[in-house]
């Protein structure tokens, strides 16, 4: 399953769903200012725990890894969450009203349970390249967001209390993550894909997209 970049081919009869993900009203709301803070506090909460499975993903791919470069892939990713991103997600969410251990009490929502597990669970049940298709819309999607919003001149920067949001995920740290993850599958595609496999991949990608627009619904409800 050669291609030079596999993820626009998983994209592709996902689109309809992918362009509900990445216009989606709460990302509008972000662009705009217009989100209900109380949207985007519980967004945050719900996004820490999410932060701790995803460290567990990381994890299981390690696991799922035969070479050595997949398992120091995975490992980087434990660390940069576990290290570094916890930690800036805390210290951001402060200034929201919000400290780690109100977090860490949260009972999860039934929306970050749903993509959450479904991650955890592709990735149990299949090899490296289903986990890393399920984790793909939120890494790759979040980076195509934060660059669009940032590059719009629709959106919003004075006085926009989500500017600093967008920026992160608009920032070369965060490109850089996603393109090397863009690369990575990539990689995966060409050593454990096959035509066989494509269409049962791409429903993987389109569920985990689905579930994504179901995270920001989320948000909404509890504005």
């Amino acid at each position: 399953m050669a291609s030079n970049d596999f993820f626009e081919r998983l994209r592709g009869p996902a689109d309809d769903v992918w362009t509900t993900y990445v216009t989606h009203p709460f990302v509008t709301g972000l662009a705009d200012g217009s989100l209900p803070p109380a949207a985007f506090r519980h967004y945050l909460g719900q996004d820490y725990l999410f932060l701790m499975h995803f460290a567990r993903a990381h994890a299981l791919a390690v696991y799922k890894s035969d070479t050595l470069a997949d398992m120091r892939a995975g490992a980087a990713g434990i660390a940069a969450i576990l290290d570094t991103e916890i930690d800036l997600h805390v210290g951001y969410c402060a200034d929201w009203g919000l400290s780690q251990a109100d977090m860490a009490a949260l009972p999860e929502d039934p929306a970050c349970v749903a993509y959450t597990r479904f991650v955890l669970d592709r990735g149990n049940a299949g090899d490296l390249l289903d986990l890393q298709v399920a984790l793909a819309p939120c890494v790759v999607g979040y980076g195509e967001i934060g660059r669009r919003l940032a590059a719009d001149p629709a959106t919003k920067t004075d006085g926009n209390p989500y500017a600093d949001w967008i920026a992160m995920y608009a920032g070369a740290e965060y490109q850089a993550v996603v393109t090397a993850a863009r690369a990575h599958l990539d990689d995966l595609a060409v050593r454990r894909g096959g035509a066989a496999r494509f269409d049962a991949l791409a429903d993987t990608f389109r569920a985990a997209t689905r579930l994504e627009v179901g995270f920001w619904q989320m948000g909404l409800d509890h504005s």
